[in-house]
């Protein structure tokens, strides 16, 4: 925490704490400052604000700064009294000539001795970093928070803003850390209903009791620790979205439920009599195909025809390589914003390590490895000795998959073929397992299990 001598602070009521604000946020320059009271009025608007936005301070001050900049869901500075501080969260307002522009945002929120919101503190600083040149190369889309200039999806983007205008159930497939929540939260935002709630949940992520009362709500007195009447997501969701993740994984018991609520909008919750009527549109998300669930008897058919009246498609970041450099600037610019490490250039090794590797964890696991970095490297330059470890293991030997099926089918035990996997793989794990059709988690237990090193 910054701290001030009593000189400071005499001094700042010699010149006046504005006067002081006022240089502060000029000294900034391309950014904006602005500060709103608890209602979300315009209490101060830098010379920044007013050159980027096209609009002086005269007309804005003592009005809401929602209207003046056209905030979206989100965005609004008023929210901050339950966020309290927000960090890099890129954000579109509004200029004067009604176009976007597009903007990261850091702002604290501050409260009385009584802990009430008072107001808020904001800086808007305009994106023209390399992401920004690297946009103006190619068809680049920034969409909400999604950031391609991949074909597939941009055209998955096409789909997304036409279907947002209907009430039409969408069925969102990809891996794990494609961005399948992200998208969901577009379409809502893009839709009619987008002043209404989203709400989320993991189907794989409670016991099917559990995620059946998290779902429909339960009385009071339905099971033992029913203690109180508890209204469930559909109930909550009235009139929104609710985004039904992993729905793959949702228990057949409760797959009639689910059907029932898309065709009749209705329920009853656990342990009750009456029907409750909702309206919620329903978007789902899966990294299985729905099909070949189907086939397994681990799925309706009828509910799968329900939930994929839109079927949307995401790529996996190792299918997407005009998006690995989009993206890795893009999280770099991020971090720059913050911290003391400043990254202008990433050496050419490891460059060519990130883009050759295959992203098994998708956009999720880029961000983590950018902050990886951030964290345990130091200079302007990304190196290599600042990623991960699994980027600077020996490079992976291409081996011919027929000849790897006929090295594996004619070993004697397992341990040969984990050694036999280590050589073509000329030591990295991660493609030693897959030789060996084993998870990296597998593979490793099973290699220290032989005592191979």
């Amino acid at each position: 925490m910054s701290q001030s001598s009593p000189f400071f602070n005499r001094w700042l009521s010699q010149i006046g704490p504005d006067q002081v604000i006022a240089i502060l946020t000029d000294l900034i320059g391309s950014g904006a400052v602005f500060a709103v009271d608890a209602e979300g009025k315009v209490l101060f608007w830098s010379k920044g604000a007013e050159k980027l936005f096209g609009i002086a301070a005269d007309a804005v001050l003592g009005k809401a700064c929602v209207e003046i900049l056209g905030c979206e869901d989100g965005q609004d500075p008023c929210g901050l009294a339950e966020l309290g501080t927000i960090k890099a969260q890129i954000v579109q307002p509004k200029h004067t000539n009604g176009e976007r522009v597009s903007c990261y945002r850091t702002a604290r929120a501050f409260f009385d001795a009584q802990g009430r919101f008072v107001g808020a503190l904001e800086f808007l600083q305009p994106q023209r970093s390399t992401e920004s040149s690297l946009e103006k190369h190619g068809n680049t889309e920034r969409f909400h928070d999604i950031l391609t200039r991949d074909p597939v999806m941009l055209e998955a983007i096409r789909i997304i803003r036409n279907v947002a205008e209907t009430e039409a159930t969408v069925l969102i497939r990809g891996e794990s850390g494609t961005g399948k929540e992200l998208v969901a939260k577009a379409l809502h935002q893009e839709s009619a209903r987008h002043q209404q709630p989203f709400l989320a949940i993991n189907c794989a992520a409670l016991s099917p009791s559990l995620l059946e009362s998290e779902l429909f709500g339960h009385v009071k007195g339905a099971f033992t620790g029913a203690v109180r009447q508890h209204a469930g997501l559909f109930q909550r969701a009235n009139g929104g979205t609710l985004f039904l993740d992993e729905v793959a994984e949702l228990p057949l018991e409760l797959q009639a439920k689910l059907l029932r609520v898309l065709q009749e909008q209705s329920f009853i919750p656990v342990g009750g009599d009456n029907a409750i009527n909702v309206d919620v549109r329903i978007i789902a998300a899966t990294h299985r195909s729905l099909r070949e669930e189907v086939k397994a008897g681990r799925f309706r058919e009828d509910l799968m025809y329900r939930l994929r009246v839109v079927p949307v498609f995401l790529p996996p970041l190792r299918e997407r390589r005009l998006d690995v450099n989009l993206l890795l600037w893009h999280q770099i610019n991020l971090h720059n914003l913050h911290g003391n490490r400043k990254v202008d250039s990433i050496a050419p090794e490891a460059m060519r390590r990130l883009l050759d590797y295959q992203w098994p964890g998708n956009v999720r696991e880029l961000i983590n490895v950018i902050e990886y970095a951030f964290a345990v490297g130091r200079g302007n330059e990304l190196r290599l000795d600042d990623l991960p470890p699994e980027f600077r293991e020996s490079r992976p030997v291409a081996v011919p998959t027929n000849a790897l099926k006929t090295k594996h089918a004619n070993h004697q035990n397992e341990a040969d073929m984990i050694r036999e996997a280590l050589n073509l793989a000329g030591g990295n794990l991660e493609a030693a397992a897959n030789h060996a059709g084993m998870s990296r988690a597998t593979f490793w237990r099973k290699r220290k299990k032989y005592k191979i090193e």
